[in-house]
């Protein structure tokens, strides 16, 4: 009898050992072929946090695609392009399925450019391939209640930007510069993602935006669908059979974040200063 027990004993060990080894192993080596969401949704204020998700997945073996689900108007202009160039690497590795939900415009077209397939809603709203500059002109409200400020600057060019006058000529060209340059950026972006001649980009890149299915008929979008049909269309692309694994990072801010203004913060910095470039649909 004592024997019997201690052998039953000896199988119960061995048996959980091999559970949380087979646990262990799991967690480093998945034992199925997925298909990772990285998500995109709201202003793009910040790329890092996208970024670190994009190079985790393009060294994790046991992901086979990404889809890059987006719900976007844009935002600022050297995000969108650090995620652009981000996807462009991750593409060399294995395949981008973007997925467009309500809103992916200005940068959030941006980003999806370099993927290799880009799926939308027949209603989804996109394009809006343009570059936006505004600066607040408070002058008329400061003569009207009589304040006056005192510039003291290194060049003439020092405080073109200023809310308290209006823009001179010289100044206006310096400014439209700037933005023709960031602008053609985008066109060449556009066009170098979506394999489409620049000239065809420009001619349809003056802010217009168009629904999923005009964008479709342009080549802006590859297929029609959702995200099923984008995560479906990544699993076939990854050459996973069958229904793919899922796995997503889903992370809800913390009450000490709220509380600490780190969201708050996020999101200063297109509000800062008295002007920004940005790619951002305005609606």
């Amino acid at each position: 009898m004592k024997k019997a027990c201690l052998i039953i004993s000896i199988l119960v060990f061995v048996l959980i050992v091999l559970v949380l080894a087979l646990s262990v192993i799991s967690k480093q080596v998945p034992l199925v072929d997925r298909v990772a969401v990285v998500r995109v949704e709201g202003t793009i204020v910040s790329a890092q946090d996208v970024i670190d998700q994009l190079k985790e997945y393009s060294k994790d073996s046991s992901v086979k695609a990404v889809v890059l689900r987006i719900n976007s108007p844009g935002g600022a202009v050297a995000p969108s392009q650090e995620i652009y160039e981000e996807v462009k690497k991750l593409k060399k590795k294995k395949p981008v399925v973007v997925s467009m939900g309500a809103l992916a415009a200005s940068g959030g077209y941006y980003i999806s450019a370099p993927a290799t397939r880009i799926y939308a809603n027949p209603g989804t709203i996109t394009g809006s391939i343009g570059v936006i500059m505004e600066i607040p002109n408070l002058k008329g409200l400061m003569d009207k209640v009589g304040i006056k400020t005192e510039v003291i600057k290194s060049g003439k060019h020092k405080d073109l930007a200023s809310v308290f006058r209006g823009i001179g000529k010289e100044e206006r060209k310096i400014l439209q510069g700037v933005l023709d340059d960031v602008h053609d950026q985008f066109i060449r972006a556009v066009a170098e993602g979506r394999n489409i001649p620049y000239s065809d980009v420009k001619k349809i890149a003056d802010g217009r935006i168009f629904t999923g299915r005009q964008a479709k008929a342009i080549g802006l979008v590859d297929e029609i669908g959702n995200m099923e049909d984008a995560i479906r269309e990544a699993a076939r692309l990854g050459g996973i059979r069958g229904e793919p694994h899922v796995v997503e990072k889903r992370e809800t801010p913390s009450i000490l974040q709220y509380l600490t203004g780190t969201i708050t913060r996020n999101y200063k910095g297109l509000l800062e200063g008295t002007f920004s470039v940005k790619y951002l649909l305005y609606y």
